[in-house]
């Protein structure tokens, strides 16, 4: 599979990504409303920034908790009790009078049921698309949040002008609830990929044997840390260019689509495997430059360039599912995602406090050394996962597996 057009031939993908549209759309409507309403409230740039940030945060507990359920429950049971659980908590956030703590826990809460959706959503993706169209499947919904993330913010925005925040919420709501009869309509149910009791420890359970696979292990690393110091290396654009951020924003989310359009569309596997150490070190070498405090338009063409460089990560999420037994094949995605949004708001903070410390452009670079420092150690690791998903078997769309190779070990 090469191209978008024969993914949207498959109705379930369609339904699943226009799900995922929606779901983006609401979120970052609501997060942006949410954070206008606690900044107007307590005027605390640091709990406007927990409102913004703190989602991604709260996702690690999903992932320690409860992810066992993206694999022991049916996915579109799963997904349709996360949108309908997302929907309800935002038509709380329309409550006239509601208190910060109050506001600040529905999006925790909300977040964390989240986390677990994600893992049912790209444990489903990876089910509903050949094996050799994964890598394909998740730029397109890469590209898509992408996207729609910046619809989201741009009708928020247009929004507060005009309406209430309780308004944005209640428009939010109706938005993320549109998600509910599409999964329902749109994807036949699936049975669960094993029989588990979801809870805490059966979580722990599989996630002690996912970090205990070497090679899902160095993937996981891979996919959380150095993409997580090149995002706090983002978190810095504001006190760095200030006015003029949004030039620098911009052309991070353009070349982070450009890197999954190329990546996804137009390599092939072997082309992905060829280029990923190059597209990792990439991601981190133009940042560098930012200890020379370049003026902003060589700034906007550095950062474009760099962020190019997120389109490795679907190359090693590819080699994420063929090494992950398949069982838990939900769990580690969902893993994966937590983990690295949770690494991406950490990366913020570091940045935030070592900006402070040691003025904003050495910071952007020192983090930038380090991204690269692990990219680097991390070279022959990824080598030998490459290596043992070449010779893995050959699954078809059913699942069997063509005999005669290898298969990898996790």
């Amino acid at each position: 599979m090469r191209t978008y057009r024969a993914l949207a031939a498959l109705p379930e993908f369609r339904a699943l990504w226009t799900s995922s549209a929606l779901t983006t759309i609401a979120s970052t409507m609501s997060s942006l409303a949410l954070a206008t309403v606690v900044h107007r409230q307590t005027g605390s740039a640091l709990l406007a920034a927990v409102a913004m940030s703190g989602p991604s945060l709260a996702q690690v507990l999903g992932a320690t908790t409860l992810m066992a359920a993206a694999d022991a429950s049916p996915p579109r049971r799963t997904l349709l009790l996360v949108g309908a659980g997302t929907a309800a908590a935002l038509c709380l956030q329309t409550i006239p009078g509601l208190g910060v703590p109050e506001r600040l826990l529905l999006v925790l809460g909300a977040a964390y049921v989240a986390s677990i959706g994600a893992g049912a959503r790209w444990g489903l993706l990876a089910e509903i698309v050949p094996a050799d169209g994964f890598a394909l499947g998740r730029s397109a919904m890469n590209v898509a949040v992408g996207a729609f993330q910046v619809l989201g913010f741009a009708t928020s925005g247009l929004l507060l002008a005009v309406l209430t925040a309780a308004q944005v919420f209640a428009v939010a709501a109706g938005v993320s609830l549109l998600a509910v009869p599409v999964l329902r309509f749109g994807l036949p149910e699936r049975p669960a990929r094993r029989t588990a009791r979801v809870g805490p420890r059966e979580t722990w359970r599989g996630n002690r044997a996912l970090l205990r696979g070497r090679h899902t292990r160095a993937l996981l690393v891979a996919l959380c840390l150095p993409n997580g110091l090149v995002v706090g290396c983002e978190a810095l654009f504001v006190p760095y260019a200030g006015d003029r951020a949004g030039w620098l924003l911009a052309a991070a989310a353009l070349g982070m689509m450009t890197g999954d359009l190329l990546v996804g569309r137009v390599l092939t596997a072997e082309g992905r495997r060829r280029t990923n150490t190059a597209l990792r070190l990439l991601l981190a070498a133009p940042f560098l430059a930012f200890a020379l405090e370049p003026p902003v338009p060589v700034a906007v063409l550095l950062v474009g360039l760099a962020t190019a460089g997120y389109g490795a990560s679907l190359a090693q999420q590819e080699w994420l599912v063929a090494v992950s037994p398949a069982e838990l094949r939900g769990q580690v995605l969902g893993l994966e995602s937590s983990a690295r949004m949770t690494a991406q708001g950490l990366g913020a903070v570091l940045a935030g406090a070592l900006a402070d410390v040691v003025s904003v452009a050495p910071a952007m670079a020192a983090l930038a050394a380090a991204s690269l420092a692990v990219s680097l150690l991390l070279i022959r690791p990824l080598a030998r996962v490459a290596a043992c998903v070449r010779t893995a078997p050959v699954r078809t769309t059913s699942g069997s597996v063509a005999a005669g190779r290898r298969r990898p070990r996790a």
